[in-house]
């Protein structure tokens, strides 16, 4: 929501008239023709943005501002540059030729690759930003080397099918020269701060480490000083791009590869897998080896520099940033030479050995964990340890942690195929998992709509739909474990909560250990007992927000099951979902959602295995013969009850299932008939409504089902109908207050009735052959249809 005040601007901006906003614009270039931009112009300008990005109709060229506003973009002024930028932005796109590519900065080549239509003017851009590469440093203006790489990076980002193996090259030469070759003494200027922080001296010495101790080796963002020469710089923009760089330079064109083939053909390819064991001879590799060498050995060093206690803590958690970027690069260039990992790997575990014990290096340990699952394999390492740490002490002791936890699904939902091939304790770990989910779920429920999936096995199916219908006990679990460490525990109304002495209670507090276990394989009995205890919770706005979730991931869970699944499991998972129709936290709407989602699912598995009705019969006629949930207020029950009574009539039949005898087909008429008998005989009892008239009606249209399949029925059924007649002719009943409903109720009632007077026809009808269920007439060439059909087509489509 905007504030008032922002919703004030905005409103203005779009009841901005035409006339009005053709005198702003000519203000607007007279303040633009000034030699000194003032602050009525930055004014203006951000009055300009808000009118343009407010608005839809008033994006309209003005040549004279919009070269204006062209020029801006290489102000020295970086706030002109970002003002500038975003107007043009929201303006008609940039051709190409309006751009000074001589004085280009990032704001500037990101708005350009961004909007220009023609691949001509990214070309030039390219062009003109490798010479800028390759000119000495004399031949150019002072600062355009530094703004060359960034610029670059943005290129490549957005177009990188316009670069050629010629820059490629290049490229590579000039990361390598920055990354290791840069000076190791300190500028002779004044530290502009942002990634370093140090003592100051007059004189400008040899950089140190960030804890304070002069450096001994070659310069990297972790070192620091009194100022920065300019290809200590360059080092630094170096490192923020090196792994994209990795990651892009294999989708350039091969149509030019002299370059590369040239340096290769200066060294044999025996000398060369000879050479590339030891970095001292690395200056006769070619030119991408030759990098990913020195990415190496600067990610190497940057590993040992993190090891040393930094002074202040935004250098701890600079220490933290690089030690990510360090681990993904050394990822990637392993990815691209397998003959690196054996060099790489002995840093990687004795880095991980430094920081396992350690849980606020967790984001640091998520790379690492890529890294073992990218190459623990091929170099014959134990994972174990790092599984259970990602899988265990992370969801369990961190759920609460944002950073980790975007960070963490995001590991799994690149790598989920992977994962169910190489990590079993992947499929296991879900209840650890869905704690990220409970504790956050509008953050997280689009990762875990991705990564459900891949946690429905046939082993974890039943366990696991039991943990999703209880994931809102779990957020208020979670909810009491931090809260347990404060004393007295008040919500903000002053009411002491009652589920935290549960929660400390010795007696009751395997329940919620329960629900806090970190792998799947356990159950649970008392969930009635565990429910009364989180009454108290079901308004918390987490709980509430975390119950929302739930039938979204109902609808995943058996959408995918039904692939994994057989026939037993499928039972099984009908059972579950009568035994929970009942159970579940006391959230109203919540309640609802989950009964409205087992309605459309136990159809579905019904409909794909009828052979599950005949296995189920006892159980679901338990369900559906309960007299209390028909007389129940909630359409959702209602719905299930109906598809419950509904499936029992249509799949009791031989034809779906041989085991269907007629002893059970007499068992179910039997207790259908019991509940249809007790509701229209008399008034609905104290307190309760009606029943529902189209359960009524579903259970007359089950019963005749039934019938019509065992003819000795059809007398008890018709005596019923005969019944229903005779007491409805007054044109009132004490079981159904509506006039209408009654009426339809009748109906139905004759309609059947007259079916089951002609037995071998009311079983045509109620229970049709499959042939004329999926009857494909149109298909069929012995009748007219086809041909009038094809008639009626050649007529709406003719000239």
């Amino acid at each position: 929501m905007y504030s008032h005040g922002s919703e004030s601007l905005i409103k203005q901006a779009r009841e901005i008239q035409e006339s009005e906003l053709q005198k702003f614009y000519g203000r607007l270039v007279r303040l633009l023709q000034a030699k000194e931009v003032g602050h009525e112009t930055i004014d203006s300008l951000q009055r300009l943005h808000l009118i343009l990005s407010a608005t839809k109709f008033t994006r309209i060229k003005i040549v004279p501002l919009h070269k204006r506003i062209l020029l801006l973009i290489s102000s020295p002024l970086e706030q002109l540059q970002v003002l500038s930028s975003a107007v043009l932005r929201e303006t008609l796109p940039l051709s190409g030729q309006e751009v000074n590519y001589s004085h280009l900065n990032s704001h500037a080549a990101s708005l350009l690759v961004s909007q220009v239509c023609f691949n001509t003017y990214i070309v030039l851009l390219c062009l003109l930003l490798f010479r800028t590469l390759e000119s000495r440093q004399s031949e150019g203006p002072a600062h355009s080397i530094t703004h060359t790489l960034p610029i670059l990076n943005t290129v490549i980002t957005h177009s990188p099918e316009c670069l050629t193996e010629e820059h490629v090259t290049l490229l590579s030469k000039k990361l390598v020269d920055w990354l290791r070759y840069a000076s190791i003494t300190q500028g002779g200027g004044t530290s502009s701060g942002g990634f370093f922080s140090g003592p100051r001296s007059r004189q400008p010495g040899p950089i140190a480490e960030l804890d304070g101790t002069v450096s001994g080796d070659f310069f990297t963002v972790l070192c620091v000083g009194q100022g920065f020469t300019e290809d200590q710089w360059m080092n630094v923009y170096s490192f923020s791009m090196l792994r994209n760089w990795l990651l892009t330079y294999h989708s350039v064109s091969n149509c030019n590869t002299t370059a590369d083939s040239d340096d290769r053909s200066e060294v044999d390819g025996s000398v060369i897998s000879m050479v590339s064991a030891t970095s001292s001879s690395s200056r006769l590799l070619p030119p991408k080896e030759r990098l990913r060498e020195k990415a190496f050995q600067y990610c190497q060093r940057l590993i040992e520099q993190s090891d040393r206690k930094a002074h202040k803590r935004t250098d701890t958690e600079l220490q933290k940033a690089c030690l990510v970027e360090a681990v993904c690069i050394l990822d990637c260039v392993c990815l691209e030479d397998t003959s690196l990992v054996y060099r790489v790997f002995p840093c990687i575990k004795a880095l991980y050995g430094r920081l396992c014990s350690d849980l606020s290096f967790a984001r640091v340990l998520v790379p690492i964990a890529q890294f073992y699952l990218n190459h623990g394999e091929m170099a014959a390492v134990d994972c174990e340890p790092v599984w259970q740490l990602v899988f265990g002490r992370f969801p369990a002791e961190l759920f609460n942690d944002p950073f980790l936890a975007h960070e963490l699904l995001r590991f799994l939902r690149l790598n989920i195929e992977n994962l169910q091939l190489r990590v079993p304790q992947y499929t296991l770990s879900f209840p650890n998992l869905l704690k990220f989910l409970a504790w956050d779920s509008s953050a997280m429920v689009d990762d875990f709509v991705d990564l459900l999936p891949s946690l429905v096995t046939a082993g974890t199916a039943v366990e696991l739909l039991h943990t999703l219908l209880d994931l809102p006990c779990l957020s208020a679990t979670l909810v009491l474990q931090l809260r347990s460490a404060c004393l007295p525990i008040t919500e903000p109304s002053g009411r002491i909560l009652q589920a935290l002495d549960a929660f400390r209670n010795p007696s009751v507090r395997g329940l919620f250990l329960f629900l806090l276990r970190g792998e799947a394989g356990d159950t649970i009995e008392r969930l009635s007992t565990l429910h009364e205890l989180l009454t108290e919770s079901a308004d918390w706005p987490r709980v509430i927000q975390c119950a929302q979730t739930v039938p979204v991931l109902l609808h995943i869970f058996f959408n995918t099951v039904i692939k994994v699944a057989d026939e037993k499991l499928l039972a099984h998972l009908i059972l579950v979902q009568l035994e929970r129709s009942s159970l579940l936290l006391k959230i109203p709407k919540y309640i609802k959602e989950v009964h409205r989602v087992f309605s459309c699912h136990l159809l579905k598995l019904c409909k794909l295995h009828p052979s599950l009705v005949v296995d189920q019969s006892h159980e679901l006629l338990e369900f559906a013969g309960t007299t209390a949930n028909v007389y129940s207020k909630e359409e959702p029950l209602l719905l299930c009850i109906r598809k419950m009574v509904w499936v029992l009539g249509e799949y009791l039949s031989v034809s779906c299932d041989a085991r269907c005898s007629v002893r059970l087909i007499t068992s179910c008429f039997e207790a259908l008939e019991a509940v249809l008998f007790e509701i229209t005989s008399s008034a609905p009892p104290a307190g309760a409504v009606c029943p529902n008239p189209r359960v009524i009606t579903t259970l007359m249209s089950a019963l005749a089902k039934l019938a019509s399949r065992s003819h000795d029925l059809i007398p008890r059924i018709s005596l019923f109908f005969s019944k229903l007649r005779t007491v409805t002719r007054g044109g009132s009943a004490a079981w159904c207050s509506d006039e209408e409903d009654l009426v339809a109720i009748v109906t139905r009632g004759e309609e059947l009735w007259s079916l089951l007077k002609a037995p071998g026809v009311a079983q045509s009808v109620l229970t049709p052959p499959p042939h004329v269920n999926t009857a494909q007439w149109h298909r069929d060439t012995n009748v007219a249809m086809p041909l009038q059909l094809r008639t009626i087509t050649s007529l709406t489509h003719s000239q």
